[in-house]
């Protein structure tokens, strides 16, 4: 065999040994593969999995939840809670409130209507929310409030004061009184305060309840003595003195208000009211009935307008969310003339009643000397009856002031008593038959309507009204009303 023929089978040979050896490691493999346990093989892709998957960083908090009541609300966005520390002056306060949990109690039922709206302009401009409880303490969330120093409204604006910030007041319409104008011009007094005070907001208290005069020169006093110039060392009037401490102790009670026994009810954390933009002259009578608000609730949210006549003031309404879209589509057509009553415009005087008015005989202007009794005998009508025509809590007079008279020896003998017994039978109006009923009698506190107090006993106003016939739609501290509801 030649040596060229030998080297081909030795290639050949070779070549078939080497595809030989590749089958057998391949079908090694192949068996090594199919011993591999299950638990491996779904291992892997649990792995890749896990990588893939967004990480969760401890530091991330979770989003806090909207409080659903407005007093929560209020709660967390107090700013003077901090360093106050054991002050005698607070806790004195505190007590007070303490002592007397219904006037919390009750102005937080009238602020109601408010509170929410002005929560949410504090927190506009990031100002303190224990700003929203100044009312409180002003006015005890009445915005017919009226003061001796002819302070009125919810925030209680002298005239000079509401005029320079745009607070208009005439004959029909009073801006100290108007809700949201009196709002924007209390923050923007509170927010100059504050400015004048380098950023003290307890000076800038002071100021809105003194006057920025009196801090000032109780600073300056205090500077040229060498003595601590923060609101706790001034020697300011007593009012002032406690005016501070009476807010801040408040606000202690409504961080925790079971621990003082106080009961504040829920407000719901949404408005109440809604703007609805108008275009003409219309009585509030006419568009409570055309929107089936309760009159006296609408005048609540809309007292600046005076003699309940949208005349001198702006172009809208405050209204109850739940009715704002009825009342825009029925104003869209009705006839002007259909929402004007032809009432002639008096001058409206609270706590007389329609008729009360329309009896009104004469008025006297006040001289120097004169005093509540004399006037009264002179005229020949009781102290309390002209108190009540007037408006007034004391016996205060003022030279120049003018007193409505009403002569009422005709109507005397046939005063209602409207103190009745604790129970008894009345006959139903509208059925005839005879209704069992529990009727009981309200002494009528500060701030209180008509509409508050049906509200609080759950009746109808036109019934309160049907059972208090004496009574106007302006209350007066010391009233005593029946209230009476089924067994």
């Amino acid at each position: 065999m030649s040596s060229s023929i030998r080297k081909a089978i030795n290639s050949d040979a070779l070549t078939r040994l080497a595809q030989a050896i590749a089958v057998a490691v391949s079908a090694t493999l192949a068996g090594c593969s199919s011993h591999v346990p299950q638990t491996e093989a779904t291992h892997t892709p649990n792995i890749a999995a896990r990588a893939k998957q967004k990480p969760i960083w401890l530091s991330e908090k979770p989003t806090p939840q909207v409080p659903q009541d407005v007093w929560e609300r209020m709660r967390q966005g107090f700013q003077l809670q901090d360093n106050l520390g054991v002050n005698p002056r607070i806790e004195q306060q505190r007590l007070w409130f303490a002592s007397n949990p219904s006037f919390l109690e009750n102005a937080g039922e009238r602020g109601s209507l408010y509170i929410h709206y002005i929560i949410e302009r504090l927190e506009e401009r990031n100002m303190p929310l224990e700003l929203a409880l100044l009312p409180v303490i002003e006015s005890a969330y009445n915005p017919m409030a009226y003061s001796r120093a002819d302070a009125v409204g919810l925030w209680q604006f002298i005239p000079s004061t509401g005029r320079y910030y745009n607070l208009r007041q005439t004959r029909f319409y009073d801006g100290r009184r108007d809700i949201t104008a009196s709002t924007t011009a209390a923050m923007d007094y509170l927010t100059r305060l504050h400015d004048m005070f380098n950023g003290d907001w307890l000076l800038a208290l002071a100021a809105y309840n003194a006057g920025e005069g009196t801090v000032s020169r109780a600073i300056e006093r205090n500077e040229k003595l060498g003595l601590p110039t923060d609101y706790w060392n001034l020697p300011l009037p007593a009012e002032t003195q406690a005016y501070v401490p009476k807010l801040l102790a408040l606000s202690q009670v409504v961080l925790a208000p079971e621990a003082y026994g106080v009961n504040l009810n829920p407000i719901a954390n949404e408005p109440y009211f809604q703007v609805v933009e108008i275009n003409q002259r219309m009585d509030l009578s006419k568009v409570a009935a055309v929107a089936n608000i309760d009159e006296d609730e609408l005048f609540q949210l809309n007292p600046a307008f005076k003699q309940r006549t949208t005349i001198d003031g702006p172009q809208h309404l405050l209204v109850p969310t739940s009715k704002a879209q009825l009342l825009t589509a029925s104003l869209s057509t009705m006839r002007p003339e259909e929402l004007i009553s032809q009432r002639s415009l008096k001058p409206v005087f609270e706590g007389a009643d329609d008729n009360e008015i329309a009896k009104l005989k004469r008025a006297y202007r006040v001289k120097r000397g004169d005093n509540l009794a004399a006037i009264a005998k002179a005229n020949k009508v009781d102290v309390k009856d002209l108190q009540r025509w007037n408006k007034m809590t004391g016996k205060n007079l003022k030279v120049g002031q003018t007193l409505v008279m009403q002569d009422n020896t005709k109507r005397s003998a046939g005063r209602i008593n409207t103190v009745v017994a604790a129970s008894g039978k009345s006959k139903g109006k509208d059925t005839g038959k005879t209704v069992a009923k529990t009727q009981q009698t309200y002494k009528v506190q500060q701030g209180d309507s008509l509409y508050m107090v049906a509200k609080r006993f759950n009746v109808e106003m036109q019934h309160l009204k049907r059972w208090n016939p004496r009574v106007g739609q302006a209350l007066k501290p010391g009233q005593m009303l029946t209230v009476s509801s089924p067994r």
